[in-house]
């Protein structure tokens, strides 16, 4: 199954979700190396002062050819997966991807790798799982029968 993983730049756990999916036997998206020699998106290279931006800027920069290839490079990724895996803690960014995953008619599993907080539109997800175990078996059952999750 091809999988995209999202969560945050600071997810501890991203790393093992990668490999554990990998290991597997899953085709699987890896934002922080999405090509060979490509060590993902980060706003440090559209410009080292974005934290000082204001809202202008900020709108401004989405369009810097940087922004454009990362945000090229992880929507052509969701577009092409079977199924999304949203990886807590995580970010806007990573909710959005997971988002437009489960209207996109994706997969979408949820692993609570840590717990936060609850959400109630979690429920559009197919599985919310707490264990990579139980990631595995959510994929496995959506790709014996498609568009259906556990």
């Amino acid at each position: 199954m091809r999988v995209y993983v999202a969560t945050s730049w600071k997810n501890p756990h991203q790393s093992d979700v990668v490999a554990f999916l990998r290991g597997a036997g899953h085709d699987v998206y890896d934002f922080r190396h999405p090509a060979p020699g490509n060590d993902g998106f980060h706003w440090t290279a559209v410009d080292g002062g974005y934290r000082e931006w204001d809202a202008y800027r900020y709108i401004v920069a989405l369009n810097h050819q940087v922004a454009e290839a990362g945000f090229r490079l992880d929507m052509d990724a969701l577009r092409w997966c079977d199924a999304c895996v949203l990886v807590l803690p995580c970010g806007r960014s990573a909710h959005l991807e997971a988002g437009w995953a489960a209207g996109a008619g994706k997969g979408l599993v949820i692993y609570l790798a840590e717990y936060d907080t609850p959400e109630l539109m979690y429920r559009m997800a197919g599985a919310i799982v707490t264990t990579l175990a139980d990631v595995q078996i959510a994929l496995m059952a959506a790709s014996m029968r498609p568009g259906a999750m556990v």
